[in-house]
């Protein structure tokens, strides 16, 4: 009985918090479209996502394209098909693996920190005082940060997965002994707009969602100290789980109209 009663209050919760997140985005896109326009934190906000970003970002494509190409290599090796291995790696990379990967990287990395920061100023008070102040907090805290994370995410990505090719095509040199000329050019040639327009349009999506959740998650933190953890651990949780539902929906509709 209290089992039941407590699945019940935790699916109530569940379903109050996907509401709220709801109106938080549609918030969003209403303070977006009004002015003043924040530019100088727009690309504030830009750099900084982007440049602590870079570094974490570029050492797990390079790893995920060396640990990639050699745990395919002696697949392809069994069945003659070694020569498929750049068509093979860029194709997995560009369309599904490198976005995911480095998006959920990136659900780490920028959700909590976004999290958390927003949390600090709730808790004490920064918040409250930009309202008193006349300043518009959701405006100049909210609205630029989802909008970076929507902007910079894409560009992260394209950056990972070049760097992820070239790791790849390292392996390649060493172990397969083909030249770097000729694997990029085998990499251009079995590369196409259905593999590369469907996988930037959801990176924007996965941008969106890291930082929506983020900057929810941080500006309805309570509870102190705690709350700020909580804040940034949730945020993580929730961003990894809406960028899963979003691939899926990209997948499923990317096959619609592209019949992968």
């Amino acid at each position: 009985m209290i089992a039941t009663r407590s699945i019940k209050e935790k699916t109530k919760v569940f379903i109050n918090e996907i509401g709220d997140i709801t109106y938080f985005a549609i918030r969003f896109f209403k303070e977006l479209l009004t002015k003043p326009f924040e530019w100088k934190e727009l690309v504030r906000q830009c750099y900084n996502i982007g440049n602590r970003s870079l570094l974490l970002v570029s050492v797990t494509g390079f790893i995920l394209g060396l640990v990639f190409t050699l745990q395919s290599r002696p697949t392809l090796m069994e069945f003659g098909a070694e020569s498929w291995m750049p068509s093979m790696v860029s194709i997995s990379i560009i369309r599904e693996i490198g976005p995911v990967i480095i998006a959920l990287i990136c659900a780490g990395r920028i959700g909590s920190s976004i999290g958390a920061e927003l949390g600090s100023m709730r808790v004490t008070e920064q918040i409250d005082a930009m309202e008193v102040s006349g300043t518009n907090p959701f405006k100049y805290l909210v609205v630029t940060r989802i909008l970076a994370t929507t902007l910079m995410l894409p560009l992260l990505i394209i950056i990972g997965d070049a760097i992820a090719l070239f790791g790849s095509a390292i392996i390649e040199n060493l172990k397969g002994e083909v030249s770097y000329l000729l694997y990029f050019n085998k990499v251009f040639d079995a590369l196409q707009f259905s593999d590369i327009i469907p996988a930037t349009i959801k990176s924007f999506f996965f941008g969106f969602a890291i930082g929506l959740i983020g900057c929810y998650k941080g500006y309805n933190c309570s509870k102190g100290t705690v709350g700020v953890g909580e804040a940034s651990n949730t945020a993580v949780v929730y961003s990894s789980m809406l960028l899963f539902i979003i691939d899926f929906i990209a997948v499923f509709i990317t096959d619609i109209f592209f019949e992968i």
